[in-house]
């Protein structure tokens, strides 16, 4: 156990929040029946209230657990419509499966907690040599040893609510076949297109054609001009902030030897121990036994060192140490419990320690090998020290040039005076598009600029717009001097565009008319058809046919063969589809053994929401507010 806890010690401390606070995100243990009745409510659960205050905190923690997964995140964001609304589905599907383990008296026994705490590897940690907890660790997370025992109980109650239902659909294969293998079937087709293009040439527009369709409200959007604005911007940011700093030797030198831990390979030391196991709550007598008896292993070491594998072997009582003559391999610091890494860096190499007590008993500890320890110098490490503290003083820099930016754009009314003051580059760009980012200018493309730019206030004041935080430590500020709102073209100006157009709609209209009569002609007398080669198609494998075209095959009765099949492709024409086998799905698509997982994962979820929908109608579950009706805890 104590080579397992040695190994592991870190990745164990991370269960004690991944492991025991899995649930319950915005209430404690004993909150759930003592709701204040008088607290404004956003939905009930079985007559129970969920208060916008346990709203708000399940959506502040929300917030936090997302902001330390994504630093750079907007925050706008975090405090949308969508995450809120989210946020309180947790909320009531909690108290619907609270709700009804309590209902289905799914409460677990103490002793099969017990069995739970003992047996789980995810509580190692957690867990004292007698098998109690480690009160020391719930009180970080302000928890008593009952209140863990409480959340346990419950969040294992909850949990086996929904438990039997993913091991209660059958998933065979005769099923699954019959199940999938109509959306996996193949078709073998031939088709005949009446193109659009060869109907082109055929078609004559009128003038009065032209401004029919011009006039016609129908079409109207599509004369409508697109808003653009030209405009300048400057930018602040880290390169910018970067140039002003200047650097000395003694900045560096200081820096080195502020930090110089970090320039040193951490030391580590190879070690071999016995242990002789003390169980806490033995006796005086058998304490004094294992204490003998360690003290009789020393002197046979002092006496014989070569002994020290041969009696870890046979003596030890470290299961995982004993099998390899007591090597615990590398142990660097933190990874040992305290006593243990104490005696371990206070020996030199090949020395022997005396008795070593912990936790888990006594040990004899030897180190058989030190490596590490070494300091990088000044000169190796100057260029890694000034591209940190150059970093670091363009952070402070960009704070200070950030403020004096703000200032100037505010106060001028163009980006001239902040420019000169910053050595900043004046930006232009012409004819942006609202709602169409330049796909070659990121900066430009950011959410918040466009924004900005197209802001009411920022095209009518003709002052620079208030400074914009672009994220990643860049402030922006815009100015526009020319601003072309959308209007209505006239028909002049959109004269070779409204002949295009009118000329394509007749085209298509032209193609679908042939198309149909030929289909009409070809049902009568099929051996006439003029159809191209035959193919198989499937959902899978559309072999270059369009989606509309797959789509009407896959969707057409096959009752008789063949059958005839008439797809209007807007402007890629008409296609007349001839539908003359009806093949099994491909076995290449439909793997006997995947598809059945995948089938048998699909029921799993159907049967799951649809099982969850019917606890929500059981329980009364009413939810009164609205996603934005949750305070603004992204703030």
């Amino acid at each position: 156990m104590f080579d397992f806890v040695r190994r592991h010690n870190r990745l164990l401390q991370l269960g004690l929040v991944i492991v025991i606070f899995p649930s319950f995100v915005a209430f404690g243990i004993q909150g759930y029946q003592s709701f204040n009745e008088k607290t404004q409510s956003v939905a009930h659960v079985d007559g129970q209230p969920i208060t916008q205050a346990e709203w708000d905190a399940a959506h502040r923690q929300q917030v936090e657990r997302m902001r330390a997964q994504m630093p750079n995140v907007d925050a706008k964001l975090l405090d949308s419509p969508m995450v809120r609304q989210q946020v309180l589905d947790q909320l009531v599907r909690e108290r619907v499966m609270f709700a009804a383990a309590r209902d289905l008296r799914l409460d677990p026994t103490d002793q099969r907690l017990q069995r739970l705490f003992r047996a789980d590897p995810n509580f190692e940690s957690l867990r004292n040599p007698d098998g109690t907890v480690k009160a020391e660790l719930l009180a970080m997370r302000g928890m008593t040893s009952a209140q863990f025992a409480q959340q346990l109980k419950q969040d294992l109650a909850m949990r086996q609510v929904l438990l039997g239902l993913g091991v209660s659909v059958p998933a065979s294969t005769a099923v699954t076949t019959r199940a999938l293998d109509p959306y996996f079937q193949q078709r073998e087709i031939q088709v005949a297109t009446f193109s659009v293009q060869d109907q082109r040439a055929k078609v004559q527009v009128s003038d009065a054609e032209l401004k029919a369709y011009f006039d016609d409200e129908k079409n109207a959007a599509k004369f409508q001009s697109k808003e653009t604005v030209s405009f300048e911007y400057v930018v602040l940011d880290m390169a910018a902030a970067a140039q002003s700093v200047t650097l000395s030797t003694e900045d560096l030198r200081k820096h080195y030897d502020e930090n110089v831990a970090r320039f040193e390979t951490p030391q580590e030391r190879r070690a071999r121990h016995i242990l002789v196991k003390i169980d806490p709550s033995a006796s005086s007598d058998a304490k004094a036994k294992a204490r003998a008896k360690a003290e009789g292993l020393l002197q046979q070491l002092k006496a014989d060192r070569k002994l020290f594998a041969d009696l870890a072997r046979k003596q030890s009582d470290d299961p995982g140490s004993a099998t390899q003559g007591g090597d615990l391999d590398w142990i660097s610091r933190g990874a040992m419990v305290k006593p243990f890494e104490d005696a371990v860096f206070s020996l030199g190499k090949g020395e022997l320690s005396g008795l070593v007590e912990s936790e888990f008993g006594l040990h004899l500890i030897e180190v058989t090998d030190i490596r590490g320890g070494e300091r990088r110098s000044f000169e190796s490490v100057r260029a890694e020290l000034e591209k940190e503290v150059r970093q670091q003083l363009a952070q402070k820099r960009y704070a200070e040039l950030a403020e004096q930016f703000t200032d100037l754009v505010e106060q001028e009314d163009n980006l001239q005076a902040v420019a000169t003051k910053l050595k900043l580059q004046i930006g232009r760009a012409d004819k942006l598009v609202r709602g169409e980012p330049p796909a070659n200018a990121p900066l430009l493309a950011n959410p918040k600029l466009m924004e900005t730019l197209f802001d009411t206030q920022t095209l009518n004041a003709k002052r620079n717009s208030a400074p914009i935080e672009l994220g990643g430590n860049q402030l922006a500020a815009v100015h526009v001097t020319e601003h072309a709102p959308s209007r209505r073209e006239s028909i002049e100006e959109v004269g070779v565009r409204l002949r295009q157009l009118v000329t394509d709609q007749k085209a298509a209209a032209a193609a679908v008319a042939a198309g149909k009569a030929a289909l009409d002609d070809w049902k009568q007398q099929p051996t006439s058809a003029a159809l191209g080669a035959a193919m198989t198609v499937s959902r899978v494998e559309a072999r270059s046919q369009s989606p509309a075209l797959l789509n009407a095959v896959m969707r057409a009765s096959t009752d008789a063969l063949p059958a005839w099949v008439g797809v209007d492709l807007g402007q890629g024409g008409y296609a007349v589809v001839r539908i003359n086998k009806v093949l099994g799905a491909d076995p290449a698509v439909l793997e006997p053994q995947r598809a059945a997982a995948q089938y048998a994962q699909l029921w799993t979820q159907a049967e799951t929401d649809a099982y969850y929908k019917s606890l929500r109608k059981h329980f009364k579950v009413d939810v009164s507010a609205a996603p934005a009706a949750a305070s603004g805890a992204a703030r």
